[in-house]
């Protein structure tokens, strides 16, 4: 019997490959994969991460493959995430583990959800595998265990944080999303960069029996990851 996994992503946008990554990979693990969205819709990716031609103006190269940009393009053309649920609709009882992936719109609907809090909170209670990465790592620090005195669940671990280095602090326009549909529409929310600096709340999340692993050269050949 195949194992289920949650994954969750934003409907205010994705980075396509924080999305297509985990699926593909997971679903070629064996997993039964489950995606799910504040607004139970297709998790629509930032036009700038499917363009193979986009440069990263703080890391300064390519960050988008071409085989990815065709990758993500043909899932969300296409019916593979159609089915997507709505994140208060889940119940962490019906899954394996949970992993949440990312993009800037997940500071806005996801990271800050107190459903998905409490499934935070029963999959660290159960001793279910929990991933996240990027930006998302923000709802491991807000997501606050009662039995230990409301610190955060990841509180004495070893967590990877998106750099502080890395951080965009101009505005950035959350409409531009690819795939726009007249039932899937993006928020013209502006806001000014990431609106708060990751590596520096998990840094307090963790206290100071645990450690952030952050590096400014990561890459995909040279990938900072704690597991």
């Amino acid at each position: 019997m195949s194992k289920k996994l949650l994954l969750v992503a934003p409907n205010y946008g994705g980075w396509g490959e924080e999305q297509q990554a985990p699926w593909d990979i997971m679903r070629k693990a064996g997993f039964e994969v489950t995606m799910a969205t504040p607004r139970g819709k297709k998790p629509l990716p930032f036009a700038i991460s499917v363009d193979p031609d986009f440069v990263d103006p703080i890391q300064n190269y390519n960050v988008n493959p071409p085989e990815v940009c065709r990758r993500v393009k043909e899932i969300v053309d296409g019916k593979e995430w159609e089915d997507a649920i709505k994140i208060d609709d889940a119940k962490m009882s019906d899954y394996d583990a949970i992993a949440l992936t990312c993009g800037p719109g997940a500071i806005l609907d996801v990271n800050g959800r107190k459903q998905l809090h409490d499934m935070l909170l029963e999959a660290l209670y159960d001793k279910k595998i929990i991933g996240a990465l990027c930006y998302s790592v923000a709802a491991l620090v807000f997501a606050r265990d009662p039995k230990n005195d409301y610190k955060s669940i990841i509180w004495g671990k070893n967590v990877t944080a998106h750099p502080r280095s890395w951080d965009f602090h101009v505005d950035l326009d959350h409409s531009g999303l690819y795939g726009i549909t007249p039932d899937n529409q993006p928020t013209n929310v502006v806001t000014p960069g990431f609106i708060y600096p990751l590596q520096d709340i998990v840094t307090d999340a963790v206290g100071p029996n645990g450690s952030v692993a952050f590096a400014d050269n990561a890459n995909r050949e040279n990938p900072s990851v704690v597991y």
